[in-house]
């Protein structure tokens, strides 16, 4: 009678609703886990579930109290990101569990075909129970089979790089590394993390949901034992204001963890699991336009904040039918305000509309580019945008965040939430990976947070590194988040005069492909005026033309870092385009049963890196033969 009781194990399972994807969930000796597997493979072993609080800690000595299962089917539209419908079929697991408190957790599971996600929601259950929590330490872990290598971000040490505005989710991606490998920095990775489970299939975890109710997380280092587990941010990023924990009120929930699991990496590129268990939280207060947007700082620099240039820049966009032009950094002081509202009616005469870029910051960093404090407060930001709305801007680009902490984020949705009052669509740069926020903000557009173009500006080697960056992107960054990767840089030299610096080193298609693969809604296309006397005509006639909206994403061949094709329809037009980071030339047989029977345009690589248009015959059973360059590219359209 003295030895200490064990008890009693408990075991609950939901499948996806075609039955192949299984989650088994056990409490055992006082501990949660859950573990999943497809086609009776498994993808992910037992694996913790719990989380620690000031409510009580809800990571062991957890009991069984009850379970409930339930079909669940939600359709929605989206404007932003890979399609335009979504149909969502799924099953629902909710585990009630009690700590030795009795106090309850529930566990939410939402299981789709290929799909899974899942949180904590912990309930205030007497009258007199604390309202306001602190969440210390989320015990949630994901353990991986031995044969498992990655392709993952390292999470950066806070307060450093460019003014201390890191971490900024702009380090090099590994591919098919070791999970053993330490990661940089020592801080474990960011989301998404992408996984191979060698013969067996392909894992991609990340997270969505998080706004200003929670902080945002990322995996730590791998452990032989945990495999990954659940990190809060650091206490010194956002220069050490706020918490690095999360506070909620009860009853409240945490955002979801997410997995999409396959034997192959379609549904890792097609999937919808960032946005389907979210619903918007605001109305949007117009309809917000989609387009492209000529940017003259990529190649000329701070030095083209000027009224001039800007003017030069506004004629190109008008040239090439696009909708929007980005004014940079310094134009507060390098044009002022009241000529920028003469530069914006002036864009408004040419047919197009201005977007403005903004420091964020009041004390998170020592970014030296202003305008400053205009963002950081509620009683900035209603001036300012006030005063945008006035002259007729469209949108921001707002700078330098650096971190997680629920403290940042809040700035995220503030600045959003206050935007929308006032017509204006939102990019941010510097800034956290964006979780389901084209579902949950409908102005907002897209996220840097990602090693992106004004790099292979700055260095030689990430121009080099491009072509894999590109061909990585559609299987873990930009499948879970739209991504200003900051623009298709049609210039042969990363200069002004197009002769100097360091080249580029992709192949034009491999430029104009590159805004089909990478997804926003609002696209950059970094054309420069001397790039509408040197492009062939078929180059200029093409980025013309190039839509950033899509119905429809397809994945129709690649492997991460190597290449990608995808195909994705805008209204009744697919555009299939294709990327080769190899050093190999790629002959590849497609299967576009889409196009079967069509006669379609292809554009491809002459032997100087121009592109050359040509005409393909799909045949019947929707199969093609092409061949894509060595960091060269293909469209068919």
């Amino acid at each position: 009678m003295l030895c200490p009781l064990t008890m009693m194990a408990e075991q609950r399972e939901v499948k996806s609703p075609d039955g192949r994807l299984v989650v088994e969930v056990k409490v055992d000796n006082g501990l949660a886990t859950y573990g999943v597997t497809y086609d009776g493979i498994e993808m992910l072993k037992p694996s913790r579930l719990g989380l620690q609080s000031t409510f009580g800690d809800f990571a062991k000595a957890l009991t069984f109290v009850d379970a409930k299962e339930e079909a669940v089917e939600k359709h929605y539209d989206i404007s932003r990101t890979k399609t335009s419908h979504v149909d969502v079929t799924a099953n629902r697991l909710d585990i009630t569990l009690k700590n030795e408190k009795e106090r309850q957790m529930v566990v939410t599971f939402l299981v789709e075909n290929h799909d899974i996600a899942f949180r904590y929601t912990l309930l205030r259950q007497e009258k007199n129970d604390t309202r306001s929590i602190i969440i210390e330490e989320e015990n949630t872990s994901f353990r991986l089979p031995d044969e498992t290598t990655a392709f993952l971000s390292p999470q950066s040490h806070a307060m450093i790089g460019f003014a201390q505005t890191k971490p900024s989710y702009e380090e090099v991606y590994s591919a098919d590394a070791p999970m053993t490998n330490k990661s940089w920095y020592g801080h474990g990775y960011v989301f998404p993390a992408l996984f191979h489970v060698g013969d067996k299939g392909w894992v991609l975890i990340s997270e969505t949901g998080v706004t200003s109710a929670y902080a945002g997380s990322h995996l730590s280092d791998y452990d032989q034992e945990n495999g990954y587990t659940i990190a809060y941010p650091m206490q010194e990023e956002n220069n050490g204001f706020g918490s690095n924990t999360a506070s909620i009120a009860l009853p409240g929930s945490t955002p979801w963890r997410t997995l999409t699991v396959a034997k192959d990496l379609r549904p890792i590129v097609e999937t919808t699991i960032a946005f389907d268990p979210l619903s918007p939280l605001y109305q949007p207060s117009q309809d917000y336009q989609p387009g492209r947007y000529t940017w003259s700082w990529l190649i000329w620099q701070d030095q083209s904040c000027n009224y001039d240039d800007q003017v030069t820049f506004i004629d190109l966009a008008a040239k090439m039918g696009y909708e929007y032009c980005l004014v940079d950094a310094w134009w507060d002081t390098n044009i002022g305000r009241d000529r920028i509202a003469d530069l914006s009616k002036y864009a408004q005469s040419k047919g197009l509309s201005l977007l403005l870029w903004y420091n964020s910051n009041g004390h998170a960093n020592n970014a030296p580019q202003g305008p400053f404090d205009c963002m950081n407060t509620t009683i900035a930001r209603e001036r300012e945008m006030a005063w945008m709305e006035s002259i007729g801007i469209k949108g921001i680009k707002v700078d330098f965040f650096g971190g997680d902490k629920q403290e940042t984020i809040r700035l995220y949705e503030d600045i959003l939430s206050d935007a929308n009052r006032y017509g204006l669509q939102v990019i941010f740069h510097g800034c956290t990976l964006p979780r389901g926020w084209e579902r949950l903000y409908p102005n907002y557009v897209a996220s840097e947070a990602v090693l992106a173009s004004e790099n292979v500006f700055f260095d030689e080697n990430a121009a080099k590194r491009q072509a894999f960056d590109l061909t990585l992107h559609p299987f873990c960054r930009n499948t879970v988040a739209s991504m200003d990767w900051g623009g298709t840089i049609m210039n042969r030299f990363m200069s002004k005069d197009n002769k100097g610096r360091h080249s580029r080193k992709t192949t034009d298609v491999f430029e104009m492909a590159s805004g089909i693969t990478i997804q926003t809604s609002v696209q950059c296309v970094a054309i420069q005026p001397n790039n509408l006397t040197e492009l062939p005509q078929v180059e200029l006639d093409f980025l013309k033309t190039l839509p950033t909206t899509w119905d429809e994403t397809r994945l129709i061949d690649g492997y991460p870092g190597k290449y990608v094709v995808l195909a994705r329809r805008h209204g009744n037009q697919w555009y299939v385009a294709g990327l080769n980071a190899e050093k190999e030339t790629k002959t590849l047989t497609l299967q576009l049963p889409m196009l079967a029977g069509k006669t379609v345009n292809y554009y491809t690589d002459d032997a100087q890196g121009y592109a050359i248009l040509k005409t393909l015959k799909i045949d019947k059973k929707g199969q093609a033969k092409v061949v894509i360059q060595p960091n060269g590219g293909i469209i068919l359209q």
